[in-house]
């Protein structure tokens, strides 16, 4: 029996999009995995995952010491899958190995010293690579435009949708409650998700509160809540912080719309898990996002507030005109993106590979 040996250990930080990634195409496999293949899922807390998938899987635990070269591990796996880009973990050995590109957002973020290290670790796992997949075209698109990748076999396979229940209780409540009409976003408060631009076009908008989830506690963050108290909008734009699925959940299905001016995306799951519900989505005519939104979402071309309003309000009259057609083609298109097939064109690679 072949072992495919998943360098999983992101999982343990659920809130990060590389933890989503890890767990879901996780909980696909589980699904749809063959008798013939033995997967070995490597992370800290490998307890958590026994309770949840048992026999499924086989498990090693995660030592960080494991990042360093003397301390790779040595067990030669029939194949290594480095499951994204920034990944410090490499097998001790030269065995098949296939790596999974998310971005390469690493080459415009950071000083250029850190640039240069990231991107010089980035070419190691290049060369090593036997086959890469990537989470979109763009993503292999700018990753070609911008390094020089080996002559191996290459798969574009979508990240499937994290929502599948759309269900929120009716007695929840969550700590952050908007009074009046809402726009939502989520996502790390760094420059790429620009956030400050929704809070410029809500001063525009004045029906309307903006609430915002994910980590904030960072120098990105700082200036946005000084945008806010600029224009003196603190009754209306609401951070939640990190949410769990319920609160996102709620969020999602009483929101307007939802709004992502991302400047730089590998994939962009947050749209899709607001289109399962039937809402419009605002996002950036750019990268991966209209690869990911189709031709139904509506796209910022830049960031000009009085703009961005313009094709707010345009899209909101579009989408209320024919509300039950868009709605429909939302759901569907979310529902397009599934990770038991995702998993499904794993295990082809994984089997092309192999063979």
């Amino acid at each position: 029996m072949k072992t495919v040996f998943l360098e999983s250990h992101n999982i343990k930080n659920k809130f990060s999009g590389f933890g989503q990634f890890n767990y879901h195409l996780i909980r696909g496999l589980s699904q749809v995995k063959p008798e013939d293949l033995s997967i070995v899922l490597h992370a800290k807390n490998t307890e958590i995952l026994k309770n949840e998938f048992g026999n499924t899987f086989e498990y090693r635990k995660y030592n960080s010491l494991s990042r360093h070269k003397p301390f790779r591990i040595k067990k030669k796996y029939d194949l290594w899958h480095c499951m994204n880009q920034n990944i410090k973990i490499e097998p001790f050995h030269n065995i098949p190995y296939l790596l999974t590109v998310h971005d390469i957002h690493f080459i415009t973020e950071g000083s250029e010293g850190l640039q240069d290290k990231l991107k010089a670790k980035f070419r190691e796992k290049l060369k090593r690579a036997t086959a890469i997949t990537y989470i979109s075209e763009f993503a292999k698109k700018d990753t070609h435009a911008n390094f020089e990748v080996p002559d191996i076999p290459e798969f574009v396979i979508h990240n499937g949708n994290t929502i599948t229940d759309t269900k929120v209780p009716e007695s929840y409540t969550p700590p952050v409650f908007p009074e009046k009409p809402f726009l939502y976003s989520i996502g790390d408060f760094s420059e790429r998700k620009n956030f400050i631009s929704l809070v410029e076009m809500l001063r525009l908008l004045p029906d309307y509160n903006l609430v915002l989830s994910g980590s904030n506690s960072s120098t990105y963050a700082d200036s946005l809540r000084k945008k806010v108290a600029e224009y003196n909008l603190k009754e209306r734009v609401l951070l939640t912080g990190k949410v769990e699925d319920t609160e996102k959940k709620f969020y999602l299905k009483h929101c307007e719309a939802f709004v992502f001016p991302s400047l730089r995306e590998g994939f962009g799951i947050p749209p899709i898990e607001a289109m399962r519900y039937g809402k419009p989505v605002f996002i950036s005519n750019n990268t991966s996002l209209p690869e990911i939104g189709g031709e139904h979402a509506f796209y910022w071309d830049h960031y000009d507030p009085e703009y961005m309003k313009e094709v707010f309000l345009n899209g909101m009259h579009a989408f209320h005109e024919k509300q039950t057609f868009y709605e429909q083609w939302y759901v569907d298109r979310a529902k397009s993106f599934n990770w038991v097939n995702t998993a499904r064109d794993y295990l082809d690679v994984y089997h092309k590979i192999l063979s």
